[in-house]
């Protein structure tokens, strides 16, 4: 029955389903992980701008020490997918002679200049990736970005670590870095993915600067760069599918990450 109050007709609202507990819970969960990304990347901007500036004159030397030794370009760019697989432009310094058979410039090993070294010690490298965080496509945390052909080689619960914006440096990076197999990093990645926010975020770079200034995890064991993933039938890849045990934080741990890797415990 429709009421009349001061020329204005209410009709009665029609009946519907309450909200349930759990609907409120998903609602309120949302509403938190949507105010985390923003808080995310405003710190992306703010920690970003305020590193490009404080790090012009480095990287302007560093530029012209590259141009010297090895010539140019300066910079190596190289597409990596991102966050739900869309590609982008990575921008790093360049460390490595490009291919030269004559000189016998052709591993890796040969190829890594003493001066891109060095920049990879140190993760002065790193620095113009800044750009990339600046312009939204990567993160200062997040798994980080690998290979394009890496991408159809992932299993289901791997590809996860897509998901979200690669970064500079992210859990694995803590955590051993090159030293880590494949199958290590990944789950390692898809747990942040699932457990990622702002104290965790900040732990990570607190514990980036430790991990940098210790130089820990630069190379792979017998490499003097991460070697390649061959998907899940390569060695390099580790094991599919099997359920890694769990240290004190709930972070997995594999049978091949040393102890020494895992001690501290990270918030979830």
């Amino acid at each position: 029955m429709s009421v009349r109050q001061e020329g204005h007709v209410s009709r009665p609202r029609p009946a519907g389903p309450a909200p349930s507990a759990a609907t409120g819970r998903s609602g309120h969960a949302a509403t938190g992980r949507a105010g985390y990304e923003l808080t995310k990347r405003l710190l992306d901007l703010v920690v970003a701008v305020v590193l490009l500036l404080l790090s012009a004159p480095v990287m302007a030397a560093v530029a012209v020490a590259i141009a010297v030794t090895m010539g140019r370009p300066v910079l190596f760019r190289q597409v990596r997918p991102g966050r739900h697989g869309e590609l982008f432009e990575l921008v790093k310094f360049r460390t490595m002679h490009p291919v030269d058979l004559t000189a016998g410039l052709v591993s890796d090993r040969d190829r890594l200049s003493r001066l891109g070294r060095w920049l990879r010690a140190t993760s002065l490298d790193e620095l113009p990736t800044l750009w990339n965080v600046l312009r939204g496509e990567m993160s200062l945390v997040g798994p980080r970005p690998l290979l394009v052909e890496y991408l159809d080689r992932y299993s289901p619960a791997e590809a996860r670590r897509h998901e979200v914006r690669p970064g500079i440096t992210g859990l694995a990076q803590i955590r051993g870095r090159n030293e880590l197999p494949f199958a290590e990093r990944f789950r390692l990645d898809v747990w942040y993915v699932d457990n990622r926010s702002l104290a965790l975020d900040l732990r990570i770079l607190v514990e980036t600067v430790g991990a940098v200034l210790c130089r820990r995890g630069i190379t792979a064991p017998g490499s003097p760069t991460s070697p390649p993933f061959l998907g899940g039938t390569g060695p390099s890849a580790g094991s599919h599918g099997a359920t890694a045990p769990t240290g004190g934080s709930g972070v997995p741990v594999g049978s091949g990450t040393p102890a020494h890797l895992w001690t501290g415990r990270l918030p979830g």
